[in-house]
């Protein structure tokens, strides 16, 4: 019985590690407006261990990424991208992070689609 438990187990946890990809590809949108949006958002999420690649589309607010399932998780890429200041779909920046902006990068938190605060 204790041998078919632990081949159960071994089974279910050899699963669900590879269920976790290598090299995961995921784009979700980051607010900004300009290319020192653009290198900001980029620095911190390269700096976020177990990313690899990533562009910001500076027209489309679309953040692409190549990351490794088994070193990070995407809440944590967000949480990085909200501590330098940017408003992610899942998480907003603090007030205190926003102001630190350059004042060319402060994008309209309500409606970022029209630019500039």
């Amino acid at each position: 019985m204790k041998k078919t438990l632990l081949i159960i187990a071994l089974l279910f946890i050899g699963i669900t590690t590879h269920a976790q990809k290598k090299n995961a590809k995921i784009t979700f949108e980051v607010n900004g407006i300009c290319e020192m949006c653009k290198e900001r958002i980029e620095k911190a999420v390269l700096k976020t261990k177990g990313v690899k690649f990533c562009n910001w589309n500076i027209k489309t607010h679309q953040l692409s990424l190549i990351m490794d399932e088994r070193k990070v998780d995407e809440l944590t890429i967000h949480k990085n991208i909200a501590a330098v200041g940017h408003d992610t779909d899942k998480i907003k920046a603090t007030d205190k992070a926003y102001n630190n902006l350059h004042n060319c990068c402060k994008y309209d938190r309500v409606n970022p689609q029209y630019g500039h605060n």
